[in-house]
């Protein structure tokens, strides 16, 4: 991919980015007063390792989901502008792929329809076509972070095209064909869907493989730059597990620093790689 075309992609990721931060903003004004009386409705919380700790201890707090999927829009809009503004004419294999992981939190906004749809009458199918398309941009992120992986061990750069395409139907194969309970959700503002621990072990599998591929690129790279990155991997997918997953006011700061350190980690590291070819 051309870096001309790289970076319109960039620029559309900062539209959408931007589209999520003010729509969620805008639908606040309905969904915040909904959420005094959903919180005694919440019947299901979310399962996973860090909301084991995290949520053990405090009640679930609607309110701070909500701030939660505003703060993932604001993150997504800053990461690509920011990797725009500094890589606009570096051209490096893996940076693309790290815009996506960034923009896999846009449809995130989609899990204010839940309380929305408390105030209208929103029919099931809408719900179930939003709660696949946020289903669609986890597996897009976290799938789109390990093709940066694989292109920092060697995968050939002038691939690009195949990896995005293998990602997009991958991601979408999987979103479509995970069934979903529309009459039941989670304290995250999320559907219940079918087959949490098998996507889980899928994810965790990608999660270390993602991390492997950044150490060992350390070596026939000759750069230990690519720990840093792996670290910063390491990091940034803890943040996005904690952010996805929490329902609390604990979850929040702790996820954000996670996903914003790890982040910073990773495209540091990068852009010292590629400045001076």
């Amino acid at each position: 991919m051309t870096l001309s075309n790289r970076n319109a992609v960039f620029k559309t990721g900062i539209a959408l980015a931007s589209i999520s931060l003010l729509l969620g903003i805008v639908l606040s004004l309905v969904a915040v007063p909904v959420y005094a009386y959903m919180d005694a409705e919440v019947a299901a919380r979310p399962e996973g390792f860090f909301h084991a700790f995290l949520g053990r201890h405090s009640e679930a707090r609607l309110l701070s989901v909500h701030f939660t999927v505003l703060f993932l829009a604001l993150y997504s809009l800053a990461s690509i502008a920011l990797l725009y503004f500094f890589f606009e004419k570096t051209q490096s294999p893996e940076i693309l792929f790290v815009a996506f992981f960034a923009a896999s939190f846009i449809p995130e906004v989609l899990r204010l329809a839940l309380p929305l749809a408390r105030v209208y009458e929103i029919p099931p199918l809408y719900l179930l076509a939003t709660s696949r398309a946020i289903l669609f941009g986890r597996y897009f992120g976290i799938f789109s972070l390990f093709a940066a992986s694989v292109h920092a061990a060697g995968y050939q750069s002038q691939q690009q095209r195949n990896s995005i395409l293998i990602i997009l139907a991958a991601t979408l194969f999987m979103a479509l064909s995970v069934p979903i309970d529309t009459q039941v959700w989670n304290s995250n503002l999320t559907m219940l869907s079918g087959y949490a621990s098998m996507f889980g072990l899928i994810e965790g599998g990608i999660f270390f493989a993602t991390a492997a591929s950044f150490f060992i690129a350390a070596w026939p790279r000759g750069s230990r730059e690519f720990v840093f990155i792996g670290a910063g991997s390491v990091l940034a997918l803890l943040g996005r597990s904690v952010l996805l997953q929490t329902d609390t006011w604990t979850g929040l700061p702790v996820g954000l620093l996670l996903l914003t350190g790890g982040t910073w980690l990773i495209c540091v590291r990068l852009h010292r790689i590629y400045l001076w070819l």
